[in-house]
């Protein structure tokens, strides 16, 4: 399962683009820092075209699967290219990573 770098795709389940930035910058892959625990997490979501309820999704909730339980960096586990969870306001849809931003560093269970 490979890693995710601030050059991730992370898309809600319509196609919206999640906004994407480390919290660390110090281990990095191809110059690009490695997303950690909550990276993912309370980030905006623009251009979500379904209105469920009248209400596009506009951000993201907490991770529900996606972080290394092997690789830690500061503590906090990295996040893997499986990361996926509940988008706000109504939880009903999810995002997910469409690209990684990388395609070298992974991890084998």
């Amino acid at each position: 399962m490979l890693f995710l770098t601030d050059d991730a795709t992370i898309l809600c389940g319509h196609a919206g683009r999640c906004a994407v930035g480390a919290s660390q910058r110090w281990v990095t892959v191809q110059g690009r820092p490695l997303l950690v625990a909550t990276d993912p997490e309370g980030k905006g979501i623009s251009g979500c075209p379904f209105l469920a309820g009248g209400q596009p999704c506009v951000g993201t909730a907490e991770v529900s699967r996606g972080y290394s339980t092997l690789v830690r960096i500061d503590g906090r586990p990295v996040c893997r290219a499986d990361v996926e969870g509940p988008t706000l306001p109504l939880r009903v849809a999810h995002y997910t990573v469409a690209r990684p931003g990388q395609s070298f560093v992974s991890e084998t269970p």
